[in-house]
């Protein structure tokens, strides 16, 4: 088995490996606090997003507080065991255990 086998190329791009890390430990972060958080435009934080929810790695709601649109995204079961098995991996390849 090679020692990059578990490295999810989906987490590949800072910005999916920053959501993740946020949403990680946080319940859940709504979309203006990750693009504040993230430092990144709406695009940007959008496609991104959509990449991890298509995945099935984060879950997403939108509702209205008061009368302005909301959207909060939280990890998934699935998302947290594979945002797991890819940080031990990189912590494997770093350590090369």
């Amino acid at each position: 088995m090679s020692i990059i086998t578990n490295i999810n190329k989906v987490f590949d791009h800072r910005i999916r490996l920053g959501i993740m890390s946020i949403l990680m430990v946080n319940e859940y972060a709504d979309f203006n606090t990750l693009k504040e958080l993230l430092d990144v435009t709406d695009g940007n934080l959008a496609s991104h997003t959509k990449a991890l929810e298509k995945a099935d790695y984060i879950s997403v709601e939108k509702q209205f507080i008061g009368r302005k649109p909301n959207t909060r995204y939280a990890t998934t079961k699935l998302g947290r065991a594979e945002f797991k098995k890819h940080i031990d991996a990189l912590e494997k390849l770093i350590n090369k255990e």
